[in-house]
């Protein structure tokens, strides 16, 4: 049974770091891509992340160079590291994991999600 538990979101004030985990079984993070998505209120979903097998990370262009993903494959977690967050980074972070190692785009490419962690950061 696939299992991805969120955690580490938070309040924080704006200009403040946050690093979320996701801590997976079932599946190996290492052997397929893995994602973070967010969803503010009344907006559409948005990608925040891809990370691939071979290491390869495409980013959002509204956190890149703010927000940085990794994995421990030793754990069989990910990780999001986001600095200098931003009022407008508000939302719930979902980390998901698709089924196969290329062409990851949207969240069809992605059957396994977690709960969701909320993140808030206030101006």
């Amino acid at each position: 049974q696939v299992q991805l538990a969120e955690s580490g979101g938070g309040s924080v004030q704006a200009g403040g770091s946050l690093r979320l985990s996701c801590a997976a079984s079932g599946l190996t993070v290492s052997s397929r891509c893995m994602a973070w998505f967010r969803q503010a209120p009344q907006k559409e979903r948005e990608r925040v992340v891809v990370i691939y097998p071979s290491d390869d990370t495409y980013y959002a262009y509204s956190v890149k160079g703010r927000f940085t993903a990794s994995r421990d494959n030793a754990k069989n977690w990910m990780y999001l590291q986001m600095n200098s967050l931003k009022h407008d980074d508000t939302a719930m972070y979902y980390c998901a994991a698709g089924v196969r190692d290329f062409d990851c785009y949207s969240g069809g490419d992605f059957p396994y999600w977690g709960q969701g962690t909320q993140v808030t950061v206030s101006s």
